[in-house]
């Protein structure tokens, strides 16, 4: 069943934490952000909308470099209910994607119950003070190969952040396969979930 990002919540600062990457090192989420701002998306590997845009959102991720914006990904899913989410999956994922930016495993999933992460894709744009600005889709495409004239949400609004600090005043929520939350997790129950803390 899909599941919809909350719409932008203006102005919270980015929370940090380290977490390991594909690459077997450990990242700070601050220090991969560009002078100009961060994109912090969660993904998986196995989910159909992820699958379908991890190339725009590898092309967009790289086109924004150009404007100072820094980009992570990160999988919080629960690996041992979703076996394809594991972290040696999200190294071939990562290979087979070429992806350039860091794949990050939140593998207590305490990063994405901190962000308030609800589904993959779910992309979270930062301005240069690490303010959240953007909280919408990548592009219209939802979990369709990509039409020649669709508008690249994602990639206007952070370029618009990078020019002015400042996200659109009007969003288009992400939607995606929901967070494959570990049983127990206090992410079941939202009213105990700690967000932007």
């Amino acid at each position: 069943m899909a599941a919809k990002a909350p719409i932008c919540d203006f102005g919270w600062k980015a929370a940090d934490a380290r977490l390991i990457g594909t690459e077997g090192r450990a990242f700070s989420i601050h220090d991969l952000a560009g002078p100009s701002g961060l994109v912090v998306a969660f993904i998986c590997n196995h989910c159909p909308y992820v699958k379908a845009v991890i190339d725009r959102i590898v092309e967009d991720a790289l086109e924004l470099e150009k404007h100072g914006i820094g980009f992570v990904v990160i999988n919080s899913n629960d690996a041992s209910a979703y076996p394809d989410d594991s972290f040696e999956n999200m190294k071939r994922f990562a290979d087979e994607h070429l992806i350039p930016f860091p794949y990050l495993h939140d593998e207590d999933q305490a990063v994405a119950r901190t962000y308030g992460a609800v589904c993959t894709p779910d992309f979270f744009g930062f301005n240069s003070g690490l303010e959240l600005q953007y909280r919408g889709r990548l592009d219209a495409s939802r979990k369709e190969k990509e039409a020649g004239d669709l508008r690249r949400d994602l990639l206007a609004a952070m370029i618009q952040i990078a020019r002015t600090g400042q996200g659109p005043a009007v969003q288009q929520p992400s939607i995606g396969c929901s967070i494959k939350w570990k049983a127990g997790s206090p992410a079941d129950d939202w009213s105990s979930v700690t967000v932007h803390s």
